[in-house]
């Protein structure tokens, strides 16, 4: 797609609200057996998959594990990564009144071995 000038796809949209544990349980999950956490440390909560299917955080659930492949606008499908792949990841919070953070853009290509 890229080489032929065609836009990026969105394959996932997710949200933190739908997530079991909030993230102070997940915290005091991560440090009730003495894990340091200091002001200022980043926290990962994991993969963030919601209820809908075009919500999952990672594309072997958004396959079925392979078995339901996504299906491109040009044509092609993707079960798992494919050699030139470039994914890119967006997160932010917001909440009303309030100003909207993020991490700005994580951008990875899958590289041939």
């Amino acid at each position: 797609m890229r080489d032929s000038g065609r836009d990026p796809v969105v394959i996932s949209r997710t949200n933190f609200k739908g997530m079991y544990w909030n993230v102070a349980q997940q915290l005091a999950h991560a440090t009730v057996n003495g894990a340091p956490a200091r002001a200022g440390d980043l926290f990962a909560s994991g993969t963030i998959s919601g209820p809908a299917p075009d919500s999952c955080g990672s594309l072997i659930e958004l396959t079925w594990r392979g078995e339901r492949p996504i299906a491109l606008p040009d044509g092609e499908q993707r079960r798992f990564l494919a050699d030139g792949d470039e994914v890119t990841l967006r997160g932010w919070c917001e909440k009303r009144g309030a100003r909207r953070i993020g991490f700005g853009v994580a951008r990875g290509r899958v590289r041939s071995a």
